[in-house]
C-alpha cells in the first residue's frame, strides 16, 4: 500500500498570526501521527508574509516537540540559499533532539525572487554547485575520521538521510546518481512527472542509503463530507495561485463560493495546468482519485498538501483522506 505524508505550507490565515500557523501546525503534526502518516515535512519560504517556515530548522524544532514518532523534515531547504556546514549543523542538531526521526529534503531553487536572494547573501550561480553542495552535506552527516579537521558539529555520525526533490529531470539524475530518494514536486509542476519518475528508476545506483529506487510525488488533495464542499474548500487555495500570478504574497483567505468571480480565465488556465493532479471531493473520490494516481505512476509514497483555510477543517480532511486507502 501507498505511504502517505503531509507537506504542511505552515500559511498564515488572514486574521491570524505566525505564531497561531506554527501551533497549528504542531496540533496537525500530532493528528497526522495518530492517523499513521509517514512524515510530516514543512518547506523553506522566503519573503512571503502568508508562510511562516522561513526559519525551517526552528519551526521543526517546534513541530517535532509536539510529536513523538512521525518522521519530520524539510521538504525542502533551498540548498543554494544556504552554507552546507549550516545547514548540517542545524540538521545534526535537530538529529539529536529527535533521533531517527529527521528528514532533510534539499531543493536546487532558490525559492524566491533575486531581491531576497540578495538579501540572504546568495547568488544565482550557486545552484550551479548543487551537486557538489550535497555531497558535501552528506559527508559532515558521516562518521568523522580520526584525521579530519573541519566537522559540522553535532552532525557527524548522525546520517540524516537525505532526499532530492525537484520539478524537472535535474534532480531525477542527480538523486538517481546518488541513489537518494526523489520526490517530485507535481503538486505545483506536473508537467515532466511521469518522464523524471522514468529518468529516475532507469538509471537508480544503489547506495548505502537506499537500495532501491522511493518515488514521492507531491499532491494537493482536500476532502470533506462531500465533492461540492471539497470544491470550495479549494478555493483558497486556488485564490493562492492567482494572487502569485499577480505578483501578490498576501495572507491565505476564506474560502468563496465561486472561485471564477475572483480569478481571470488566463489564471484559470494557467493554475488548471499546475494543479492538473489535484483530487478535491468526498471519500470516494479521493479514494479513486488516490488509485488512479498511484496506478499511473507507480509512487512509493504521496506527499499530500491539503491547503485547507479552517484549521478544524483541515484536521477533517487530513483524517478523510488517512481512512480512504
Amino acid at each position: 500500500m501507498v505511504a502517505l505524508s503531509i507537506l504542511d505550507l505552515v500559511r498564515v490565515n488572514e486574521g491570524s498570526s505566525p505564531r497561531e500557523a506554527l501551533d497549528n501546525a504542531r496540533d496537525l503534526a500530532a493528528h497526522a501521527e495518530s492517523l499513521g502518516y509517514t512524515r510530516y515535512w514543512i518547506a523553506e519560504h522566503h519573503n512571503f508574509p502568508g508562510i511562516a517556515s522561513a526559519a525551517t530548522s526552528v519551526a521543526l524544532a517546534h513541530i517535532a516537540a509536539g510529536t513523538k514518532t512521525i518522521r519530520v523534515g524539510a521538504g525542502g531547504i533551498m540548498l543554494p540559499n544556504h552554507a552546507p556546514m549550516v545547514i548540517a549543523e542545524q540538521f545534526g542538531t535537530l538529529a539529536h533532539l529527535y533521533p531517527g526521526r529527521i528528514d532533510l529534503g534539499l531543493g536546487r531553487a532558490p525559492g524566491t525572487d533575486q531581491m531576497t536572494m540578495r538579501a540572504l547573501r546568495r547568488s544565482l550561480t550557486n545552484s550551479d554547485n548543487f551537486p557538489q553542495d550535497v555531497l558535501e552535506l552528506q559527508a559532515y552527516f558521516a562518521p568523522a575520521g580520526p584525521e579530519q579537521r573541519l566537522q559540522a558539529v553535532p552532525a557527524a555520525g548522525t546520517e540524516v538521510p537525505l532526499w532530492i526533490l525537484g520539478s524537472s529531470t535535474y534532480g531525477a539524475q542527480l538523486a538517481a546518481e546518488l541513489g537518494l530518494p526523489y520526490a517530485f514536486a507535481s503538486h505545483f509542476a506536473p508537467d515532466s512527472l511521469m518522464v523524471a519518475l522514468e529518468v529516475y528508476r532507469s538509471r537508480f545506483k544503489p547506495s548505502e542509503q537506499l537500495a532501491a529506487p522511493h518515488a514521492m510525488i507531491g499532491v494537493n488533495i482536500i476532502a470533506a463530507e462531500t465533492d461540492a464542499e471539497a470544491r470550495r474548500l479549494a478555493t483558497t487555495q486556488q485564490m493562492s495561485f492567482a494572487n502569485i500570478f499577480r505578483g501578490a504574497r498576501g495572507l491565505s483567505q476564506p474560502p468563496i463560493d465561486n472561485i471564477d468571480d475572483y480569478w481571470s480565465p488566463a489564471e484559470k488556465a494557467q493554475a488548471a495546468n499546475m494543479l492538473a493532479n489535484s483530487i478535491y471531493g468526498s471519500a470516494d473520490t479521493v479514494r479513486e482519485g488516490i488509485a488512479a494516481l498511484v496506478a499511473r505512476t507507480g509512487a512509493e509514497e504521496l506527499m499530500i498538501v491539503s491547503d485547507v483555510f479552517d484549521h478544524e477543517k483541515r484536521l477533517r480532511s487530513f483524517e478523510i483522506i488517512a481512512g480512504s486507502l
